[in-house]
């Protein structure tokens, strides 16, 4: 196995297919960020190129489709015959598409394969994986998705499908943190206590667990990076873009989201957890 990127995702994804007893290879543009992934058994490659050369399985999980690009044109001509790249990153459907015709021009295969979860979910093997492309390549990922994923959803055998459907459940977290600022904030402003709030809703249909976890973040200001601000905005980028030709419907709540997320990013939360945009939501300092 090789993970190319071991940011706060990759990390802890390499983490987990280690801990299921695969022999890996990680390769990330710091190299310091591959040191305990290195400690725990993974080799540590020199290059891209270096990383996937013993592969049957090449993760990607880097920033964006730069990024991707920039990596893949470098290892692309390394893959060995038969194995597989599982393209992880939030690309969109779009970039899905053309780094699945990049694969194409060197003969390898590809899954669009992003997943839903944060850094404790990756850490811990429990994320959920979406994966789109051809139904033959499923039983050679299979070790990587047990050993990085508790649930599998099939969006279809497109390149690309798998990534559309990461930008609608993206659009969803983006929104509901959002959403949650702004209840904390209006119970701010209005004298109540924000933790009554989420007492209130506590057990209800819409006090899910995620609107306590980032709730309690915000009011405790607990913005240790889990899914940070400007990739959430990267991310309100691309499903825009997206839905450019609904941009009187589908975009007309993303708009609004990614002002608050950008605003937050301006006041200096860009690499802090999303729950940082609480501080949209209050006055300017200063």
């Amino acid at each position: 196995m090789a993970v190319i990127g071991t940011g706060t995702m990759g990390a802890g994804m390499a983490a987990s297919i280690l801990r299921a007893g695969h022999d890996l290879s990680v390769w990330n543009r710091t190299a310091d960020r591959t040191a305990a992934l290195v400690e725990s058994g993974a080799r540590a490659a020199t290059d891209p190129a270096d990383c996937v050369r013993d592969a049957d399985v090449v993760v990607t999980m880097l920033y964006d489709e730069t990024a991707t690009t920039e990596a893949a044109t470098t290892f692309l001509p390394a893959v060995r015959d038969g194995a597989v790249w599982m393209q992880s990153a939030t690309v969109g459907p779009a970039g899905a598409g053309r780094l699945a015709q990049l694969a194409a021009q060197h003969d390898v295969a590809t899954l669009d394969a992003p997943v839903l979860g944060t850094k404790a979910p990756a850490e811990q093997g429990t994320l959920t994986a979406l994966i789109s492309g051809p139904d033959s390549l499923h039983e050679t990922v299979r070790p990587v998705l047990e050993a990085i994923a508790v649930k599998t959803v099939v969006a279809g055998t497109e390149p690309g499908a798998a990534s559309a459907l990461k930008l609608a459940c993206n659009a969803m977290v983006a929104t509901l943190t959002a959403a949650t600022a702004q209840s904390v904030a209006i119970a701010r402003h209005l004298g109540v206590d924000p933790s009554l709030f989420l007492q209130a809703l506590d057990g209800g249909p819409i006090g899910a667990p995620y609107t306590q976890l980032k709730g309690t973040a915000m009011i405790d200001r607990e913005f240790t990076p889990s899914f940070g601000v400007d990739g959430v905005v990267k991310d309100l980028d691309l499903m825009i873009d997206a839905t450019a030709d609904t941009a009187d419907t589908a975009g007309r709540l993303l708009t609004a989201v990614r002002s608050a997320f950008a605003d937050a990013s301006t006041r200096g939360h860009g690499a802090d957890d999303m729950a940082s945009v609480i501080d949209a939501f209050a006055p300017p300092t200063g």
